[in-house]
């Protein structure tokens, strides 16, 4: 079944390319031509992801976002202009999930349109499973508990999302790049070594008191969890 896609875009050419694009891709595309008429289709059904323009008749594109987002989750990418830095903090201050700025090529906000609606995909499974398991990890996605052995550990809530991510994966290797991407975002902007880092932060809360490693480090590749052994670090 295809995604369903809102466009909110006043500009007809540009709106009736990025359609023509979409449905290209077997996307299911609607349009809004104003940020009224845009918040009322928002509300009227639910929809797998909305492009929202910034600049907008009626409504502004940041106006349409907050008054969306005091009823709705739904993944928002914003089409923003080149110097609106201060519109795009805003918009991602009030739950925009992306943006791409003006003029954009069509195959990058393709791929960033991919990349959250996989996000998206994913953080439902897990919504669904609620309990992710590995040996004796126990991962409560709902009250965002994570016990070993039975006993409590304390995460931050990016060593929760980082470990949360390689339960999901358990038994797959996943490189730094596939951890950047899927954790951190598709525009974060560092080193990679902050996997690293965080890998380091988990093992000394969930391997240096107990017995038998969790995380495992595959030379050249990348990182899984594949239960208790040694480690090939």
């Amino acid at each position: 079944m295809s995604s369903k896609i809102l466009l909110v875009e006043d500009e007809s050419k540009i709106a009736r390319v990025l359609q023509l694009e979409l449905q290209h891709e077997g996307y299911e595309v609607s349009l809004a031509e104003d940020g009224r008429k845009g918040l009322d289709m928002a509300l009227a059904e639910p929809w797998d992801l909305i492009l929202l323009d910034i600049m907008l008749p009626e409504l502004s594109g940041l106006e349409v976002l907050r008054r969306l987002r005091q009823q709705s989750a739904v993944p928002v990418i914003l089409l923003t202009a080149r110097d609106a830095v201060p519109d795009r903090v805003s918009g991602l201050d009030q739950g925009a999930n992306d943006y791409v700025t003006k003029p954009f090529a069509i195959e990058e906000l393709l791929a960033r349109i991919r990349n959250l609606l996989r996000l998206t995909t994913q953080q439902s499974q897990a919504e669904n499973e609620q309990i992710l398991q590995a040996e004796d990890i126990l991962m409560n996605l709902k009250s965002r508990e994570v016990t070993r052995m039975g006993k409590s550990v304390e995460l931050t809530p990016k060593e929760f999302d980082l470990l949360q991510y390689l339960l999901q994966h358990k038994g797959e290797v996943k490189s730094r790049e596939d951890i950047i991407s899927d954790v951190w975002g598709y525009d974060f902007v560092g080193d990679t070594n902050i996997v690293d880092v965080y890998i380091r932060y988990l093992r000394q809360k969930l391997e240096k008191n107990f017995p038998g490693k969790l995380i495992h480090t595959i030379r050249g590749v990348g990182y899984l969890i594949k239960g208790s052994g040694p480690d090939e670090s």
